[in-house]
């Protein structure tokens, strides 16, 4: 393994109370050579130095403990990574808690086809991955309101990502949505969504990503009543039209 690699990496998971053994350290670093051989080929992130790739994509994953500070005593935990991409936050988050049982969906399936191969690579189990759209598979009854949290890094406003996401979740389980700093006017808009979704923002979380001087916020919404049956609308829709 790259020492500095590993240095880099001990450093930022530390400021998140996160300790790696040597098998994970291997592991984020096989990835992290995978995720760089492949977005050579195919356009997986715009981010590839190796000290970015440590901190805006791995630590920033695994910044799911300061919402969620319990997480290494939650072995049975079912969660949902929608809109996944190159694996983030749902890899790193199995590679450090290698317990919780793991969905990677994602619409385009030669991103799927990467995350195969990283997963069989590093030798991950109880990694499932799916392509397709999350307004389909919302309403699968393999799927629906079958999950502990619902995770998602994607690009939407919180009332889109809302609809996407909390038809996915039980009852008491949550969505987290990863977002950047100031969004607090983001939030005040998606009150209606959470209501009509069955949703309420239970906290949010701001802190400074290590390694950088990057602002960023965890916003952590509980699952409290029922999605009803008419969420996600049908393709498009939620992005097209949200429900402000």
């Amino acid at each position: 393994m790259d020492k500095q690699f590993q240095k880099w990496i001990i450093e930022d998971l530390k400021e998140l109370s996160v300790e790696l053994s040597d098998l994970q350290a291997e592991q984020f670093y096989q990835y992290y050579k995978l995720l760089i051989e492949w977005n050579n080929v195919m356009n997986l992130t715009a981010i590839t130095e190796m000290r970015d790739v440590i901190s805006k994509h791995f630590a920033d994953s695994l910044s799911l403990v300061k919402a969620i500070p319990d997480l290494s005593e939650c072995s049975d935990i079912k969660l949902l990574d929608l809109g996944t991409g190159a694996g983030f936050p749902g890899l790193p988050l199995k590679i450090v808690f290698p317990k919780f049982r793991i969905t990677l969906l994602d619409s385009l399936n030669k991103r799927i086809k990467f995350l195969n191969e990283v997963i069989d690579t590093i030798g991950l189990k109880n990694v499932d991955t799916i392509h397709g759209r999350a307004e389909d598979l919302g309403r699968n009854v393999s799927y629906r309101e079958s999950y502990d949290i619902c995770v998602s890094r994607a690009v939407a406003n919180l009332a889109t990502l809302s609809e996407y996401c909390l038809p996915f979740v039980k009852i008491n389980g949550c969505f987290i949505s990863y977002k950047s700093e100031k969004i607090e006017e983001e939030v005040e808009q998606a009150k209606k969504a959470l209501k009509l979704l069955g949703g309420r923002v239970e906290k949010i979380v701001n802190f400074q990503l290590p390694g950088t001087d990057a602002g960023r916020s965890l916003i952590v919404i509980k699952k409290i009543n029922k999605t009803p049956e008419k969420y996600p609308r049908k393709a498009g829709l939620p992005g097209k039209e949200p429900l402000y």
